[in-house]
């Protein structure tokens, strides 16, 4: 850390707290997993002033572009002006600001080897995925800083303008994106893929429950259109550090992920299946520096079968015995497949660019450990859904617990783990342990400012508020079917 001068941070001045004045970042910033500065940083407006007479005018609005401008999708600097008339600066400014934190919420080492790294440059050049950037951006920055308990009250004058500001981004990007999709040569292009591919993150920031699902279908149209063009060409440059082969094989693999965790707590077969140009042999190059959760491919496909099981049992009533018979020895196949799994192993063999250290590794283990037991746990209740019983699950509850808060200590890992503590929360029963996770959820929001952990505490208080009235007389509620049923579709990622 660096010794700076005596002025406190503009960060704490601005949250009205006593700065400690140490080192860069300071200490409270740190704790709040706020970025630290000096001086107040820039703000994006709409338009090219901040207040007056030019306050919310652009230099050229979009109905009064030209037609060969909408094909050219105009440029940045016609489309969304920075609130400085310098566009260097505005670059300057994603790039060293809000791009660092982006880059480093949704991968599980942040290095440069991250993708995201050469995505954001690229927005630079092309204005659709700006737009989706900047929204993406814009809704983070409004969401730093403010509290687990009351995350969705934007009160503050500040924060209301922010949030003004962030809708008015997503708007833009929507519309961008809209315009695109309908422009043959537009539509065929990996940046509107990636436009696309960014706005399923803008959700889980927004909510985690009001579009994702329809962005990822979307998208995965788009992925089997693009990528299946026996013309593409894997190897051309297509950013810094990265080819457009590489940057596909990241957008496919993460969908693959957010398509297949998505789809455990879904209404039963709302999602498509998804099949990619490239697939299996990319899902073989697991890398730690290029996965946004870091959980096993091995678990994943289990995941996806037992998802597929659930499916199709959720009518079970009206199944004969030979096919409920069926159902039960490939669920328990299943779930002999990932109590196999060696976490260890595949912490140990994981593809880097560097030599881990005794603890990254063991860590490692520990984060596939709580996606393992978070996925027997789900399988069970598929097979207790099929033998019309309800296991105890205390033992196995208990060591996913003790795995989580092993974990509360490692920021890069504990953002990765909304999944697994959302099934553990489905299972608690006491008190206490409903606290803690309901502490690790507060943990989570304060490491990522994504209000899907806010609204994952809400459903898993409403959760064990039904569960606690069930009458013994009453039939138990089954949680693998009836969580889908909330009126919302939410992404627990």
């Amino acid at each position: 850390m660096n010794q700076r001068n005596i002025e406190p941070c503009w960060t704490c001045r601005n949250r009205r707290i006593q700065c400690d004045q140490t080192c860069t970042p300071c200490k409270k910033c740190q704790k709040a997993g706020l970025e630290c500065f000096d001086k107040r940083p820039f703000r994006w407006v709409k338009g090219v002033a901040i207040r007056g007479n030019m306050r919310g005018r652009s230099f050229q609005n979009n109905t009064e572009s030209s037609s060969e401008d909408n094909d050219n999708m105009i440029s940045v600097s016609a489309r969304v002006k920075p609130a400085t008339n310098s566009e260097s600066e505005f670059h300057s400014h994603l790039h060293f600001n809000d791009n660092e934190r982006i880059c480093k919420l949704f991968i599980v080492y942040d290095s440069d080897r991250n993708p995201f790294r050469s995505l954001i440059p690229l927005g630079l050049k092309d204005p659709v995925l700006l737009k989706s950037l900047l929204a993406l951006a814009a809704r983070h920055h409004v969401n730093t800083g403010r509290s687990f308990h009351y995350a969705n009250l934007p009160t503050e004058p500040g924060l209301i303008n922010a949030n003004r500001d962030a809708l008015s981004f997503k708007h833009q990007s929507i519309e961008a994106l809209s315009r695109s999709v309908q422009h043959d040569q537009l539509r065929n292009q990996d940046t509107t893929v990636a436009s696309i591919f960014l706005l399923i993150f803008l959700d889980l920031i927004e909510s985690g429950g009001d579009g994702w699902n329809f962005h990822l279908e979307g998208v995965k149209k788009l992925i089997t259109s693009l990528y299946s063009q026996s013309e593409l060409q894997a190897g051309v440059n297509y950013g810094p550090g990265e080819t457009v082969q590489e940057i596909r094989g990241f957008i496919t693999n993460q969908i693959h992920l957010i398509e297949t965790l998505g789809a455990t707590f879904l209404r039963p077969k709302l999602l498509s299946q998804f099949s990619s140009f490239g697939q299996q042999e990319l899902q073989l190059q697991e890398t730690v520096e290029k996965s946004f959760l870091g959980c096993p491919e091995y678990i994943l496909t289990a995941i996806q079968c037992l998802s597929v099981q659930r499916d199709s049992i959720s009518s079970s009533a009206s199944l004969d015995l030979a096919t409920v018979a069926s159902h039960i020895r490939e669920t328990e196949y299943l779930m002999q497949f990932v109590q196999n799994f060696d976490c260890y192993a595949w912490a140990s063999n994981l593809q880097r660019s560097r030599n881990p250290s005794a603890q990254e590794v063991s860590n490692l283990c520990i984060l596939s450990q709580s996606y393992k037991l978070g996925t027997l746990l789900y399988g069970r209740r598929i097979l207790d859904a099929l033998i019309k019983e309800e296991s105890v699950q205390d033992e196995l509850i208990s060591e996913l617990l003790g795995l989580i808060d092993s974990l509360k200590d490692d920021p890069d890992l504990f953002k990765c783990i909304l999944w697994p503590v959302f099934v553990a929360g489905l299972e608690c029963k006491w008190q206490a342990q409903r606290d803690f996770l309901i502490g690790c959820l507060e943990r989570f929001w304060t490491l990522t400012s994504c209000l899907n952990a806010v609204n994952a505490a809400k459903i898993l208080r409403d959760h064990w508020q039904e569960k606690d009235s069930e009458s013994s007389n009453n039939p138990k509620t089954q949680w693998i079917f009836d969580i889908g049923k909330l009126g919302r579709d939410w992404l627990w990622i």
